[in-house]
């Protein structure tokens, strides 16, 4: 869902850097292939990824929902020269179409793609991360949250999509999925461990900077 007037949005896209031919294909591709396109990062949203990651200039970045890419490869772009992104999915259709295009990119040697339970996955994974980006299934944001959390340096950054979830957070009466990212918005607001702010951009985007363990 977009806060903003269409004009606006337009005019934003105008003045923002332009996205790479790729970025266009895949965004273009997964418009007519996939069922819920909107899930996909886009222009915007993209180009701010991929800006916080150039400021940052991680390491490592994990990702949790790879869904077919795009902002995978947006995140990529600021990666340090021997940096690693571990993208995560549980949907192997999504993980084999975002393949093809890490394929085609100039990070297909940065990407360590898997398919499957992110909460068993990020254990296992043997590296401290500088950013993390989540954008999965909306019920578990919280138990994504802990275990990057974990493994996430002193000044490291975790952003968190779809935290508005449409507007519907502000209702009185929520559904399973909306008291999740509810819920998830109270456990960031309330942990005295990070810094953090939400950002209106798209479907709402927390950002927050991890100062102490």
């Amino acid at each position: 869902m977009e806060f903003i007037p269409q004009k606006i949005s337009d005019y934003s896209n105008l003045f923002s850097e332009k996205e790479s031919d790729l970025l266009q294909k895949i965004s273009r591709e997964t418009h007519l292939k996939m069922i819920n396109p909107r899930m996909l990062s886009g222009h915007i949203q993209g180009r701010f990824l991929s800006m916080i990651s150039k400021m940052i200039k991680p390491i490592n970045i994990i990702e949790v929902g790879t869904f077919t890419g795009y902002s995978t490869l947006c995140l990529a772009e600021g990666l340090k020269k021997n940096g690693k992104i571990h993208t995560i999915d549980i949907n192997e259709e999504y993980a084999e179409f975002a393949k093809k295009y890490f394929i085609m990119s100039d990070y297909k040697k940065k990407i360590n793609q898997y398919v499957g339970d992110a909460t068993k996955i990020i254990p296992k994974i043997k590296y401290n991360f500088q950013l993390a980006f989540i954008d999965a299934d909306k019920t578990n944001y919280s138990k994504y949250y802990d275990l990057i959390f974990k493994k996430l340096d002193i000044n490291g950054y975790i952003i968190a999509d779809n935290v508005l979830w449409s507007g519907k957070v502000t209702e009185n009466r929520k559904d399973k999925e909306t008291n999740s990212i509810h819920n998830f918005n109270n456990i960031v607001m309330n942990d005295n461990r990070i810094e953090n702010i939400l950002l209106p951009i798209r479907d709402g985007l927390m950002i927050c900077r991890k100062i102490k363990n």
